[in-house]
């Protein structure tokens, strides 16, 4: 077998290494974007027009990992990458920052707030860890380390960082602690009725901001309804599409024309057969665990 022979056969010796990975992906990036002979797409995208995207690939890229796919974690990761690879690329032709100032920064940030690692600073536990974290955060935003931080400030915090849904949940959490709560749950019905009905009567004035603020409002209230029973207001919704999209595919299997085709009676009918179908899988497969579970006990 001649050398060349053997550099094929041997994938290991095709692979690039690290650097030349990321390189390769900076130069493709910046093909798309070259004003001669780019993508007219990739060209039209600024930094707030690929907003959307990058909360979808950060979906996608958790999907994945509660997967547990190996091949659908590093497809989605790199799916993630592209949008910061992009992000910078555009930056960079505004001689705003680049890649390689992205990298140096988050690396220095890692060596100040771990001086357990790179430093002399010896912790005891992961508590040491955070508390050493939020105040070499604070001494760098230039904050007194020592005065804890409004809870203003700490939910605003909350509102920036999370996807709307968790943030109200956190938003909740944290100023109920700090006093903003209510005796009972019947205060909280209570107020959700108040907010049900300050939302329908937005709905018949014709102004939009405060038909969103009053629905805003009573998502907040049901946020709040879910903290006191204890239940994940985001894993809820999650479930509920799953569901809903089950459904749908259910029905398209047993339709002999297009779903757009059918009268919403017809639609009904539909639907609550999935339902039941579906159900009854769901309980097939309980029954079936069961079974199995009863066959190993004995």
């Amino acid at each position: 077998m001649t050398n060349s022979e053997q550099s094929h056969s041997d994938p290991l010796e095709q692979q690039p290494t690290m650097l030349e990975a990321i390189q390769h992906l900076v130069e493709v990036v910046a093909r798309l974007r070259s004003p001669n002979d780019g993508c007219p797409w990739d060209l039209a995208q600024t930094p707030k027009s690929l907003i959307p995207y990058v909360i979808e690939e950060a979906y996608e890229t958790i999907n994945a990992i509660q997967s547990g796919d190996a091949n659908a974690i590093r497809e989605e990761l790199g799916d993630l990458l592209l949008q910061v690879v992009l992000q910078a690329q555009i930056a960079s032709e505004a001689n705003q920052f680049s890649l390689t100032e992205i990298a140096h920064g988050i690396s220095e940030k890692l060596i100040r707030r771990h001086p357990h690692v790179f430093g002399d600073v010896n912790v005891q536990t992961i508590d040491d860890v955070y508390r050493n974290w939020e105040q070499i955060k604070a001494i760098e935003k230039g904050e007194d380390p020592n005065i804890a931080p409004s809870l203003s400030k700490k939910l605003s915090r909350y509102a920036r960082s999370l996807p709307p849904l968790m943030a109200g949940m956190k938003i909740s959490r944290k100023a109920a602690e700090a006093g903003f709560e209510w005796e009972t749950i019947d205060g909280v019905w209570a107020k959700f009725q108040e907010e049900l009905a300050e939302f329908k009567e937005a709905l018949a004035e014709d102004n939009k901001a405060h038909q969103e603020a009053e629905l805003g409002d009573l998502l907040f209230t049901v946020i709040n309804l879910a903290r006191w029973y204890d239940l994940d207001p985001s894993a809820a919704l999650q479930g509920t599409n799953q569901r809903f999209i089950q459904r749908l595919e259910q029905m398209e299997t047993v339709a002999d024309r297009p779903l757009s085709d059918y009268s919403l009676e017809e639609l009904e009918q539909l639907w609550q057969a999935a339902k039941r179908k579906l159900r009854g899988e769901a309980g097939d497969a309980e029954g079936a665990g069961d079974a199995e579970g009863a066959g190993d006990a004995d």
